[in-house]
């Protein structure tokens, strides 16, 4: 693709993105991430996770995702409603192929200043897998390698399933939000950890990896709808240009 055709294709992308947004509501209550959906949910909104990004889906029961948010000072919380007639891990070492296991991606642009993040923190794309370990890409090695990072002490998740058919899968989610000053090679981050406040505005999406048994994930289904660039729809672990627009609001 010609240089200036790719410049106008990601203008788009941003455009269409920018004009989507979607709203986490305050809460003064304590939210224990314990996989049980409490009652300070329940003013929340219910958002899809229904954009086809790769494969193909079958059926509901191969998987149907909701989700919705809070926030306080501290945290951004996350909680999901997750149909999956197959929980898959075939990877015991979390930073090996773990896009291929069943898990959770959060995008995250604490700035919503959008551009590329592949291989730096200008975003992050957090796998949250079924151990419940985090994994995002730093900066390469002095090798030139990719680096694979735990970030374990970012995002705290629980995740249970229902013991009546179809047996969703329930999440929660307690997420730090950290600025482009993250280093992962730093031993104290906390200067970078930013306090949420009413009105602020972050880039943000969420995907599913599902797998049912294949050696490479079979599906990978997000919350945004994604313009292709040459056919392809996964953007998201590239560029932050992707993502929504997440506005804190507070209606206490």
């Amino acid at each position: 693709m010609k240089l200036q055709a790719y410049f106008f294709l990601i203008m788009n992308i941003a455009f269409c993105q920018n004009a989507m947004s979607i709203e986490a509501n305050k809460t003064d209550k304590k939210i224990v991430i314990d996989g049980v959906q409490e009652e300070v949910w329940s003013t929340s909104t219910w958002y899809p996770i229904d954009k086809l990004i790769l494969g193909s889906l079958s059926n509901t029961n191969d998987f149907l995702g909701r989700f919705k948010m809070l926030w306080d000072d501290n945290y951004l919380y996350l909680t999901a409603e997750i149909t999956d007639d197959i929980l898959f891990d075939q990877h015991a070492d979390p930073l090996k192929l773990y896009w291929d296991d069943d898990c959770f991606e959060v995008f995250i642009d604490e700035d919503k200043s959008g551009g590329n993040h592949q291989f730096n923190y200008n975003a992050f794309a957090y796998h949250v897998a079924l151990d419940n370990q985090v994994v995002d890409i730093g900066k390469n090695n002095k090798d030139g390698t990719v680096n694979f990072v735990l970030l374990n002490d970012h995002i705290s998740s629980v995740w249970r399933r229902s013991n009546v058919s179809p047996h969703h899968v329930i999440w929660e989610l307690a997420i730090k939000i950290y600025d482009d000053k993250f280093d992962d090679k730093k031993h104290d981050n906390s200067a970078s950890r930013v306090k949420l406040h009413k009105g602020k505005i972050l880039g943000f999406m969420l995907a599913y990896c599902d797998n049912d048994g294949s050696l490479e994930r079979e599906t990978f289904i997000g919350s945004t709808e994604i313009s292709p660039i040459n056919g392809d729809k996964n953007l998201g672990y590239i560029t932050a240009d992707v993502f929504e627009k997440l506005i804190l609001v507070d209606n206490l």
